[in-house]
């Protein structure tokens, strides 16, 4: 019998950034967005051999106020703390176990939830650290062909072959995810065990969310299947794919 274990290894990130404050309204254009802006009549950047100064004159109702639920810290270049985090994904250990002469699938999952007040959002990529991504001493499943800009809506695997592939699935997956039904990359919903790609040693993007979700978090859950085909003979062993999850901000 030929046994996988799928080892997911998640880097958190939290992060904390300063931003220009006193919110007076959120501008955005094709290319660019002013998440904070100033209301005041007048104001300067002076500099010396040693020091640089930006004032203002005119704002009111500045500086910090805060209830028991809320905080604000109003005024020109009030700094701004976003909150970025990410619960730890699971290792995963597909099942259930590959003939190495009969061939079969094997499936296994794990899932993160992400939450911040950040109002432009957050992305989250994944990478391999190795190519192929899953492997053992002896051999290994080829990365699934399609990568995750572009990726197949059934997984699809020859018979005198075998392949390893993974697919999000959530609220905030990438729009290559989303699906019309048939299409991949063509629609807005997100059909189960559908839109496969390959892994790569270069970070992939598999979420994409604009808005704040500090309410409740969005859950992600990425879906692994390895697949050997029955006219294909696959070394038995354990065969492990180490593979980085990344969150960073917008």
């Amino acid at each position: 019998m030929l046994f996988k274990n799928l080892t997911i290894f998640v880097l958190i990130i939290s992060v904390a950034y300063s931003v220009q404050t006193v919110f007076a309204q959120t501008m955005t254009s094709g290319t660019y967005k002013i998440q904070s802006d100033s209301l005041n009549f007048s104001g300067n950047r002076s500099t010396s051999t040693s020091y640089a100064m930006e004032d203002t004159l005119g704002e009111i109702a500045t500086g910090e106020s805060q209830s028991s639920l809320f905080k604000i810290k109003a005024g020109y270049q009030q700094m701004q703390e976003v909150i970025l985090s990410m619960t730890a994904a699971s290792d995963v250990t597909l099942s259930p176990a590959i003939g190495g002469v009969t061939g079969g699938t094997s499936n296994g999952s794990t899932s993160f939830t992400v939450t911040t007040d950040n109002p432009a959002g957050y992305t989250v990529t994944i990478k391999a650290s190795s190519s192929p991504a899953l492997i053992s001493p002896l051999d290994s499943f080829t990365d699934y062909g399609a990568p995750a800009s572009s990726p197949d809506f059934s997984f699809s695997v020859a018979s005198t072959t075998s392949a390893f592939a993974f697919s999000p699935e959530g609220t905030d997956i990438a729009a290559s995810f989303k699906d019309n039904g048939s299409v991949c990359g063509a629609g807005s919903s997100d059909a189960s065990n559908a839109c496969w790609a390959g892994l790569s040693t270069s970070a992939q993007t598999i979420v994409n969310r604009t808005s704040a979700n500090h309410t409740s978090g969005t859950l992600t859950t990425v879906k692994f299947r390895a697949q050997s085909g029955s006219a294909h003979v696959q070394v038995a062993g354990t065969y492990v794919a180490t593979t980085t999850l990344t969150l960073l901000p917008l």
